[in-house]
């Protein structure tokens, strides 16, 4: 059995910067698009393709490929059944980096033939254009992180997802790029999403949804989809509509990305807790923060994971989440035990999230009769947040309301107040 070296392909997954399991795991999803059914692939198909073992793959799987690649499978050295595949020169044989630009001059020239006659050639996008965007996403994750629910960051986050649609009309591109553009913009439009949600702008976050989905879908990314619709149960849990938010973060968890690695199973888990919360269930509480802590401890920690959730979901996060459910149940010891293991671990860029936990921490301190440490708690609130920060500042003027009708008249209440007229003139 001739078991010649596809090198044609070797040259061009070395090109495009792919693995064996990179490029298998692309073709899968490529497969999953066209027969609605994800593909078996492992690195070691690939590995097939590679040594010749394999030289024509079957069709369902070639036109995946040819998708992914933007070529035709013989392009790529595959050879149906009954030709052979051409043996090299021997100058080729004898200088591998001669053999290298031969072959990948070969790739550029079927990829040419393919062009319209006559036109110029259009710009070629790549993973580099991507990675630049990916890089901007990243300062405005950190800028999200910090200031959080701001107006400017919605819109930021919105230009960006246009900035990677109109990419796609700019120049040509393999069908991996095209999908990772997709993606891209999708979690740029969920990332305006997240902010107009913690801007208590429910309608605009709507729309961003909305959007986010569509993108999401023509991008075939599990990791935006579960991004999306776990934003859509938060959103409706701060709505006050538990019933959409347990459907909403249902159609995250039961993506499987959760079953193939268990931070995202986590991370699903621990919001469908926050949502029992809101919806007065102890034992469902109880029950879904145990299994998210469960699966957290079990999670591989050097799985590849997206930007956006290597820089939020951890150990601090799970109990930010504990804290709020806890304080729903008006279980305010639990709460405020989850509270001071939030603060204990929360990462230092993470002012929002520091923000939003003393105001929770206060609010079950003074819940359980101890209005002077609840003032000195609420106290510690950076006046940013305090008076830009729509979520908040509600919740500090809530606990002004419940200290006032707790303790009237007392030092803690006039302590409050003074500290509460300084940020008015601060803002």
């Amino acid at each position: 059995m001739d078991t010649t070296r596809n090198t044609v392909l070797e040259a061009w997954m070395a090109e495009h910067g792919y693995s064996s399991n990179g490029l298998a795991d692309t073709v899968n999803r490529a497969l999953e698009r066209l027969t609605g059914r994800p593909g078996g692939l492992d690195g070691s198909s690939v590995r097939a393709w590679k040594a010749g073992r394999v030289k024509w793959p079957k069709s369902a799987t070639r036109k995946a490929l040819e998708d992914v690649s933007g070529l035709p499978a013989v392009a790529l050295g595959f050879v149906p059944w009954g030709r052979a595949r051409p043996t090299p020169a021997p100058s080729q044989q004898e200088d591998p980096d001669m053999k290298r630009r031969t072959l990948v001059g070969g790739i550029a020239a079927a990829a040419a033939a393919a062009a319209t006659p006559g036109t110029a050639s259009p710009r070629r996008i790549g993973m580099s254009d991507v990675d630049r965007l990916q890089k901007r996403f990243a300062e405005l994750i950190a800028s999200d992180h910090r200031h959080g629910g701001q107006l400017g960051i919605e819109h930021r986050a919105a230009a960006l997802a246009d900035e990677a649609l109109n990419l796609q009309n700019a120049g040509t591109a393999t069908q991996r790029v095209r999908s990772n553009l997709y993606a891209s913009a999708a979690a740029f439009r969920s990332s305006a999403m997240w902010a107009a949600i913690d801007g208590r702008r429910y309608d605009d976050a709507k729309a961003h949804m909305r959007e986010a989905q569509a993108l999401a879908e023509m991008s075939g990314d599990q990791a935006i989809k579960f991004r999306i619709w776990s934003h859509a149960g938060t959103m409706y849990r701060h709505m006050g509509r538990p019933a959409d938010a347990f459907a909403a973060n249902d159609v995250a968890r039961n993506l499987h990305l959760t079953r193939r690695d268990l931070l995202f199973a986590s991370l699903g888990l621990a919001r469908q807790g926050a949502i029992h919360g809101a919806a007065q269930d102890h034992a469902g509480t109880r029950r879904a923060f145990e299994q998210a802590q469960d699966a957290m401890l079990r999670a591989d920690p050097a799985d590849y994971r997206p930007v956006w959730m290597l820089a939020f979901y951890d150990q601090a996060e799970l109990d930010h989440l504990a804290l709020s459910a806890y304080l729903a149940l008006g279980d305010y010891p639990t709460a405020e035990f989850h509270a001071h293991r939030c603060l204990s671990a929360l990462r230092p860029h993470m002012a929002r999230s520091r923000a939003i936990t003393t105001t929770r921490l206060a609010h079950a301190q003074l819940a359980q009769g101890a209005p002077e440490a609840a003032t000195t708690t609420a106290m510690k609130v950076p006046v940013d947040a305090a008076t830009q920060h729509a979520r908040v500042t509600r919740m500090l003027q809530e606990f002004g309301a419940a200290l006032r009708a707790t303790a009237p008249g007392s030092t803690p209440v006039q302590t409050w107040t003074e500290h509460a007229a300084t940020w008015r003139m601060a803002a």
